[in-house]
């Protein structure tokens, strides 16, 4: 039975690892970012690509299957506002908690403003859009 501490030290070190591996990767340099974004350098866009094979040959050989689900609504609008802050701001929501770590406090600015659009999505929602949130429960 695992205890709650063992799975506390395990997930900050597996968060660490990520977060030393991200860094060194470059996903936390907003000038590498911008250079995948615009197809500069494909060393990051690759090793990203790389990410995602792995994952799909670990899912296969763990036998993980997934049904698939219908798309609701806000998946696309989501999905584009998503990349293109990400694209501005040099970081989806947890890179600029490796930059801030790092020591490129603007990165300040990303969080508050991932912050400030969480809180513009649920109430735009509640308010004019009413979609089912799926499992996000947000």
């Amino acid at each position: 039975m695992r205890t709650r501490g063992g799975v506390l030290v395990a997930n900050i070190i597996a968060g660490l690892a990520l977060g030393y591996t991200v860094a060194n990767i470059g996903y936390g340099d907003y000038a590498e970012l911008n250079r995948m974004f615009t197809f500069q350098d494909l060393r990051m866009l690759l090793a990203f690509a790389g990410a995602v094979v792995i994952i799909v040959m670990v899912f296969a050989v763990l036998r993980v299957r997934r049904a698939p689900g219908r798309i609701h609504a806000g998946v696309i609008p989501g999905a584009v506002l998503f990349g293109t802050g990400w694209a501005i701001s040099g970081g989806c929501p947890a890179i600029p908690i490796v930059q801030v770590a790092s020591g490129y406090l603007p990165a300040l600015v990303t969080i508050a403003g991932v912050i400030v659009g969480m809180w513009l999505c649920h109430w735009a929602n509640a308010r004019y859009f009413h979609l089912d949130r799926g499992s996000c429960g947000l």
